[in-house]
């Protein structure tokens, strides 16, 4: 939050928090000797709500909408976080030199997954994204779009996943079975 958010609006927010309503991603603190935002990242956790809110009220609306892909970003990183195993934590990276991370997952055992999300079809990796990945050095690197396909981007362990893929990995990643954590809402949007 920066210096020109009022006490009441604070206020405001964290009430928004605590009723699940808001989920505020707080930024990784790597120590990877950048000067790194320290801000957190705000979604309204019901993609369906902020589409009602905005007064879309078909796809072609919403696809027309500069809201779409912070959207499409909040449900993917909303519904991946409904998955997360147990002691799993979420964050987002960015410097400000631009290198950037939608979602920083650090799993059980220490394993760190880094995803970046994009609402078109074709999506391609940002540099800063890559740039990140040079900082974080994750073990699993995703980019999570709409289409249908999985492949390899650019070499390595970045892969290009389909939404829907990559929950249903997080479900395996942990041999305990998932606990269900109060205020798990799952947003209920025919959009997406």
């Amino acid at each position: 939050m920066g210096p020109s958010v009022t006490s009441q609006e604070l206020k405001g927010l964290r009430l928004l928090v605590d009723l699940y309503l808001l989920r505020r991603l707080p930024p990784l603190e790597a120590n990877v000797g950048k000067r790194l935002v320290k801000s957190s990242k705000l979604y309204l956790r019901d993609s369906g709500l902020v589409h009602a809110l905005l007064g879309l009220r078909t796809l072609e609306d919403l696809l027309a909408h500069p809201v779409v892909g912070r959207s499409y970003e909040g449900f993917v990183v909303e519904n991946l976080l409904q998955v997360l195993p147990e002691g799993g934590e979420a964050y987002f990276y960015r410097t400000r030199a631009g290198a950037e991370v939608d979602l920083v997952l650090l799993l059980p055992g220490g394993r760190l997954w880094a995803v970046e999300v994009k609402r078109s079809l074709d999506p391609r990796p940002s540099r800063g994204f890559h740039e990140a990945l040079k900082d974080l050095k994750p073990q699993e690197a995703f980019v999570i779009y709409p289409g249908g396909e999985t492949f390899p981007v650019g070499g390595g362990s970045l892969r290009r996943s389909p939404w829907g893929d990559d929950g249903a990995a997080l479900e395996e990643v942990s041999a305990r079975p998932r606990v269900s954590r109060p205020g798990s809402i799952r947003p209920h949007c025919p959009c997406w």
